[in-house]
C-alpha cells in the first residue's frame, strides 16, 4: 500500500465534476478512466487510464486515519469525506485483482421527506411507533439507509425526542428540530457497533438507530434495548420479511437461536422489506412489503413458523400491513411500473395476478 501524501486534489476535482453534472458516483478502477454515474449511465471523464496505486494516491489522502488502518489491516474499508461547497461522500475503498478500486457516492445535502420516496403511505405509520424494533431490509443499493433516514425526519421533525443514530459512515445529517438528535460516526466516535450501543443506552434516548444489524453482540444489544421501551430502527440486507427474521436468529450459535427467536418475538414491532424497480419513464421506484408485527406473528416467530408470515401480513391489512404483491399492482396502477417487470418480481405470482391482471 502506498503511503498517503495528504493531497487531495485530484479526488477533489473528480469529485466536483461528479456534482457538477448531478451525477451520483464517482467509479475508480484500474486501467480504465475515472467514471461518473450519470442516470444510471457509467461515463468515463475525459482523462486517461489509472493504475491501481494513482486509485490509491488519489483516495487515502480523503479517508481519516482510522480508516487508513482499517484499509491497511483488511484492504477494504468504507469512510465519509467532505468537500466545502460541494458536498459530503461515502467512500469505499477495495481492492480486486490485487489492485486498488474505488466507489464514491454523493450524498444528498438534505435528507428526504418519507412523502416523497415513492413509498406506500402506511411506511409512515413506523414513525409513530412508541417502543419496539423496526426492520428494514432490502438488496445493497435499495435504498434502506435512505427510508431510514426520512423516519428519523419524521419523529425530529414531529416529536419532542432524544435521538441517536449509531452509523458507519454517517450517511444523512439531521439537525435538531423538535427532538435532540446525536450522530455517532464507527471510528470517529465510538470503535465498533457493539461500544456505541451499549453507550447510547447510557444516555437517556428515546429513539436509537443502528446503521446495520452486522454481528450477534449488536443484535443482542438491539434487541434489549427494544424490549425495555426504547424504539430501535436498523437495517439487514434481506429481501423478505421472513428472512429479515431469520437473518437475526440465525446470526446466533444453534444452542441460542430458540431463545434469540422468542427476545425477536417479543421485541419487534414491524419488519419493512424493499427493493428499487426501473420506473416507466426513467429513474427507479421502491417496491415494498410491511408486516406490522402483532399476536399472530409473533407465535409464529417463537415457533420459527416463518412460511406463515406472509399470511400474517394479509390478516393484519387493516392495522396497515401490505404484501409485496398489492405495493407492486399499485405502481402498475399508477402507470410507474410496467406489468411484465412487476409479474417478474412478484414472489406469489397468482397473487399478483388476482391483483392486477394482465392488461
Amino acid at each position: 500500500m502506498s503511503a498517503p501524501t495528504g493531497d487531495t486534489t485530484r479526488i477533489d476535482r473528480w469529485l466536483r465534476i461528479v456534482a457538477s453534472q448531478n451525477g451520483t458516483d464517482l467509479l475508480l478502477v484500474a486501467g480504465a478512466p475515472p467514471s461518473v454515474r450519470v442516470d444510471g449511465r457509467v461515463l468515463p471523464m475525459d482523462e486517461g487510464p489509472l493504475d491501481g496505486v494513482e486509485v490509491e494516491d488519489a483516495v487515502l489522502p480523503a479517508l481519516p486515519p482510522h480508516a487508513r488502518r482499517i484499509y491497511r489491516d483488511h484492504l477494504i474499508v468504507d469512510a465519509s469525506f467532505r468537500i466545502q461547497g460541494v458536498g459530503r461522500f461515502r467512500i469505499n475503498l477495495h481492492r480486486e485483482r490485487g489492485r486498488a478500486a474505488a466507489a464514491v457516492r454523493l450524498l444528498p445535502q438534505r435528507v428526504p421527506r418519507l412523502s416523497t420516496l415513492g413509498l406506500p403511505a402506511q411506511v409512515e405509520q413506523l414513525a409513530s411507533l412508541p417502543r419496539g424494533l423496526v426492520l428494514v431490509g432490502g438488496p445493497t443499493g435499495s435504498g434502506k439507509t435512505t427510508t431510514l433516514a426520512a423516519l428519523v425526519d419524521e419523529i425530529n421533525r414531529r416529536d419532542q425526542r432524544h435521538i441517536v443514530t449509531i452509523e458507519d459512515p454517517i450517511e444523512y445529517e439531521h439537525v435538531h428540530q423538535g427532538s435532540l438528535v446525536e450522530q455517532v460516526e464507527i471510528g470517529i466516535d465510538a470503535p465498533d457497533f457493539p461500544t456505541a450501543l451499549r453507550a447510547a443506552l447510557r444516555q437517556a434516548p428515546d429513539v436509537i438507530v443502528v446503521g446495520e444489524m452486522r454481528d450477534p453482540e449488536t443484535m443482542k444489544i438491539a434487541l434489549a434495548a427494544a424490549e425495555t421501551g426504547h424504539l430501535v430502527l436498523s437495517t439487514v440486507h434481506t429481501t423478505d420479511v421472513g428472512s429479515a427474521v431469520s437473518r437475526i436468529a440465525d446470526s446466533f450459535p444453534s444452542e441460542r437461536q430458540n431463545t434469540i427467536r422468542q427476545e425477536l418475538a417479543m421485541a419487534l414491532a414491524a419488519v419493512l422489506t424493499q427493493t428499487l424497480l426501473p420506473k416507466v419513464g426513467g429513474g427507479v421506484v421502491p417496491a415494498a412489503e410491511l408486516l406490522m408485527v402483532g399476536y399472530g406473528a409473533r407465535q409464529h416467530i417463537r415457533r420459527n413458523a416463518l412460511q406463515h408470515l406472509h399470511q400474517e401480513i394479509t390478516i393484519t391489512r387493516r392495522v396497515g400491513s401490505f404484501t409485496l404483491e398489492e405495493s407492486l399492482s399499485r405502481l402498475v396502477r399508477e402507470g410507474y411500473l410496467e406489468w411484465r417487470e412487476a409479474h417478474a418480481r412478484a414472489v406469489h405470482v397468482e397473487e399478483f395476478e388476482q391483483l392486477q391482471p394482465l392488461p
